[in-house]
């Protein structure tokens, strides 16, 4: 009787919880039925947005004033923002497997409901909206709708507006490259290869400044795996230039700013900013790190927080922002924007990280919303990248990969070494992946890179959250099976995952067994991994499993991130810190000298031999 009310409950928590991710993880823009929109247009409803030209002094991002007035207004009465500003069904795809030829067939970058934050709205027909745009290549206007999201019905369409520059380059990201002493700049612009030369001017700060080439890439709808990227969530994603700034002399701060040279000889500017290079790999200095998962963007105006979407992605991102002088690298492990196939996201995105992106390295790692589709070689066979199939991720940010679709990548950082896996790619013994995890695990130089860190989206260790519970594997299926005994073999310090949203940290575990017990602080010689999962980077947060384990030591319901620091080749601290204030509320310090790196522990011992 009691098993039986024990199965009952499970399952109806384990219904709660899949449902509520399912609403969760809900891209806000596809709940609007953009192919079923009617020609409703009342010539006595008015939409109009100010200023006309945005970014007069070369800001990329602006807030807008857009008023409108509806003779009959109600509260599922919704205002869309397009761009381009022409959104008709001239913009349609000739099959797009309907019965009937839709009036429009491409959503909107935004949107809000008419009576935000206008209580008089319903009474009056009259409000006015503060939005945030960004510089996205192309003009925008804004479209007054009644009938809710379902059955939209276009009212009115306003004026267009457009930034004075459309085309200028924007929201550079830096990142480490293939080696130690190079950084690579990632950014995107309006101008064409045929339109333009784009470089980057940079050189020491205050010192003479030199100009690096950059490369130009950008993608057609072909490119996508599905809807509703192919489709209603298809926006041409402009040019994405990459260039590798090389020869880097160790901690000194470099300016650059972007550049393209029109063939008119013409040049038209990015505005500066600064960055330190990396250092040595094994110099002892202060080193800090942040980690974490799945943040996904918000929007600083309100708009599409269709259930609280992401509601602390913009938490995080400020929290990083203010601590940035303090911070040297930043780890995103999968999970990046969650624009699920709608792509004008991914703009939005990277215009949300930029103040962290600009100024130091921004790694990211490949989650299923960035990569997974049926039959594309993705080793889940879900739609949760919403047609995208790891393109926009493989374009958007550079990782020092040898080849981006296999999203797998070691970096060096002083004294640090990581090895950033591929979840979405086979991982079992036996798969290119598991090849590379053991070579970049047993390559690391433990006396000058004492701190090994693994990095994954998904969890392949441990975790409570409450879909892994009910499964009753406390992890991603086949995960630790397959990589256990590499991590203990080669003495990794901490694996960090995201994936489940939320903040979880075990005992130094091995199979399954805490090997020590959990604690603050550790010294002495390694005993086995600390499993720590950071996924509370902004997406809706995630339930722990009601079953408590043994090796489970902390665990939070909250939006937060990771922050270590390497004080010495000694010395390391791991702090838990919640986006909402910064504050510290999980913390551990290793402390250990070399020669208990080189100690036994259980499985991590070399043959010896009693000869002298």
């Amino acid at each position: 009787m009691n098993s039986y009310g024990f199965n009952f409950w499970g399952i109806i928590w384990a219904l709660f919880c899949f449902c509520t991710l399912a609403d969760i993880e809900e891209q806000p823009l596809s709940k609007i039925a953009i192919h079923k929109t009617t020609l409703a247009l009342n010539f006595s409803a008015r939409i109009s947005a100010s200023p006309l030209v945005l970014g007069t002094e070369g800001q990329s991002i602006e807030w807008v004033t857009v008023k409108y007035t509806h003779p009959d207004p109600s509260n599922d009465d919704w205002i869309g923002v397009f761009s381009p500003a022409n959104f008709s069904a001239a913009e349609c795809q000739p099959d797009t497997g309907k019965e009937y030829e839709p009036l429009l067939c491409t959503a909107p970058i935004k949107y809000q409901f008419a009576n935000y934050k206008n209580d008089d709205y319903i009474r009056t027909g009259m409000g006015y909206l503060k939005l945030q745009l960004i510089n996205q290549r192309a003009e925008f206007s804004f479209a007054l709708f009644s009938g809710g999201l379902s059955n939209p019905k276009l009212i009115a369409v306003s004026n267009i507006i457009s930034f004075a520059n459309p085309k200028a380059p924007v929201f550079p990201r830096i990142a480490q490259g293939k080696s130690w002493n190079e950084m690579v700049v990632t950014w995107t612009s309006g101008y064409s290869s045929e339109e333009a030369v784009p470089f980057v001017e940079w050189g020491e700060l205050g010192g003479t400044q030199r100009r690096s080439p950059a490369g130009t890439l950008t993608f057609t709808r072909n490119s996508m795996c599905g809807s509703p990227a192919r489709t209603v969530g298809w926006r041409d994603p402009g040019f994405i230039h990459t260039s590798s700034l090389k020869d880097l002399w160790p901690n000194l701060v470099y300016a650059y700013k972007l550049g393209h040279r029109l063939f008119n000889g013409t040049y038209i500017w990015s505005q500066s900013y600064t960055f330190k290079a990396s250092p040595y790999p094994g110099q002892t200095s202060l080193q800090r790190v942040v980690i974490f998962g799945d943040m996904g963007k918000a929007e600083a105006d309100g708009s599409n927080e269709y259930n609280n979407y992401q509601p602390g992605s913009l938490n995080t991102t400020y929290q990083i922002t203010r601590d940035l002088e303090n911070i040297d690298i930043v780890f995103h492990i999968g999970d990046i924007c969650y624009a699920n196939g709608y792509l004008s996201q991914w703009d939005q995105f990277t215009a949300q990280v930029e103040p962290i992106a600009s100024a130091v390295p921004y790694m990211i790692g490949s989650g299923n919303h960035e990569r997974d589709w049926p039959e594309t070689g993705s080793f889940y066979g879900n739609k949760d990248s919403g047609g995208e199939c790891g393109v926009l991720a493989e374009t958007m940010f550079y990782v020092p990969a040898e080849n981006t679709q296999k999203f797998w990548y070691k970096t060096d950082f002083g004294m640090f070494r990581f090895c950033i896996a591929d979840t979405e790619q086979d991982w079992r013994p036996g798969t290119e992946q598991y090849k590379f995890i053991e070579h970049c695990l047993s390559t690391a130089d433990r006396e000058k890179q004492p701190w090994l860190i693994f990095l994954a989206h998904r969890v392949l260790g441990y975790s409570s959250g409450y879909f892994y519970g009910i499964e009753g594997t406390f992890e991603e299926p086949m995960g630790r099976e397959s990589l256990q005994e590499l991590w203990q073999k080669y003495k990794v310090d901490i694996a960090m995952y995201g994936h489940v949203h939320n903040y979880e940290r075990t005992c130094p575990v091995y199979q399954n067994a805490c090997v020590r017990e959990a604690s603050h602080h550790y010294d002495g010689s390694f005993v086995a991994t600390t499993h720590v999962v950071v996924g509370g980077g902004g997406s809706g947060l995630a339930e722990f499993t009601p079953l408590r384990t043994r090796w489970s030591f902390f665990q939070d319901y909250d939006f937060g991130f990771v922050k270590l620091t390497a004080f010495n080749k000694t010395t390391l601290l791991l702090e838990y810190k919640k986006s909402r204030d910064g504050m510290v509320y999980d913390y551990f310090t290793i402390t250990r000298d070399y020669r208990d790196i080189l100690a036994c522990a259980v499985e991590s011992c070399y043959t010896q031999t009693l000869a002298t």
